[in-house]
């Protein structure tokens, strides 16, 4: 990353008697690539993201807008749109993943969701540029990883007709329920590994460049049903619920029957964990990135357990059963949670 080196030094003094110098630093599931600029004070982050695959230019203007609604996101110091690179503020290595645990998740959610209430109260429109909608056409694109990836890629699952036609009626399903939500300011990944602790107990919010306007129960499932780590049913209802009222106060919301909005949290959910399962298996098949692999069986269950719980739905849990789940077993990389 030498040119990366050399346009961080135009713009970087290093400390008196030391050199600026580039260290790797964990990575994402995209293609752009994170240093941590050392010799300088305070040390920053240098990214090069492709220009042809990352949208780079999308993370400034909503870093913008976060910082504006008082969320903590990284300050974009330099941006060479040309050749991808980024100068970003250090949030440091700490995410809210390796502190989580049975005695620290109270506290530590609690944040994650004051945080998200921000986040939904943003603008969504920054110097004439408006977030791109969470439309229905991106919504099916997104589920259509599923049956293309994950079945038939990863699995070996030839589809029928009749396989083909209940993940049709499913996702025209899950669509109507995401479009009849209050439409908000979505991060679209929002967990414990874009989740960052920082001094002073600040919550820093990472990787928010594929952003949208949408419906306001998706970024609340990717955090209580994050497809990393798992917590028991009725804790993440009480979170859920807990959301609801906080939301309907902050204004994001009109008051709505506790029912209702459990089937919003519960299928956008499905819709979540259905993309997830084809982009996890894209991950390996197209991109050589294994680790994601030991993540899907904790997503699969998601899938059946949601799924199991409507008359709606139950057809798909029951073609998952028969149909999916046999095979997804067999694999090697399946381990049971």
């Amino acid at each position: 990353m030498d040119a990366l080196l050399q346009w961080c030094s135009k713009l970087i003094e290093p400390v008196p008697g030391r050199r600026l110098g580039l260290s790797a630093v964990a990575g994402d599931a995209s293609f752009r690539r994170y240093f941590r600029l050392d010799g300088c004070e305070p040390t920053r982050i240098a990214v090069f993201a492709p220009p042809d695959k990352e949208r780079n230019l999308e993370f400034t203007r909503i870093a913008g807008m976060l910082r504006e609604a008082g969320v903590c996101a990284p300050e974009v110091l330099a941006h060479d749109s040309a050749n991808g690179f980024l100068l970003l503020s250090d949030f440091g290595d700490t995410l809210m993943l390796g502190a989580l645990d049975e005695h620290s998740v109270e506290g530590l959610y609690a944040r994650a969701m004051d945080t998200l209430l921000r986040i939904q109260g943003a603008a969504t429109v920054r110097e004439g540029w408006h977030l791109p909608a969470y439309s229905e056409a991106l919504l099916l694109q997104e589920m259509q990883l599923f049956p293309d990836w994950y079945l038939e890629g990863l699995l070996g699952i030839v589809l029928g007709a009749h396989d083909r036609a209940l993940l049709r009626e499913l996702f025209a399903r899950l669509v109507a329920s995401a479009q009849e939500q209050p439409q908000v300011f979505v991060h679209r990944d929002y967990h414990s590994r874009n989740l960052m602790l920082l001094p002073g107990g600040a919550l820093g919010v990472i990787d928010f460049q594929d952003a949208v306007t949408g419906p306001l129960t998706y970024d609340l499932v990717s955090l209580l049903r994050d497809c990393y780590v798992q917590w028991p049913p009725a804790r993440v209802d009480a979170w859920a619920a807990s959301f609801a009222a906080h939301a309907v106060a902050a204004g994001s919301m009109q008051p709505v029957p506790a029912a209702t909005f459990r089937r919003w949290f519960d299928w956008m959910g499905l819709q979540r964990h259905i993309k997830v399962l084809g982009i996890f298996a894209r991950l390996w098949l197209r991109d050589g990135k294994p680790g994601y692999l030991h993540d899907l069986p904790l997503v699969m269950r998601y899938t059946l357990d949601v799924a199991a719980a409507y008359p709606e739905t139950a057809p798909f849990a029951d073609w998952l059963r028969e149909r999916v789940l046999p095979v997804a077993s067999g694999q090697a990389w399946y381990r049971a949670r």
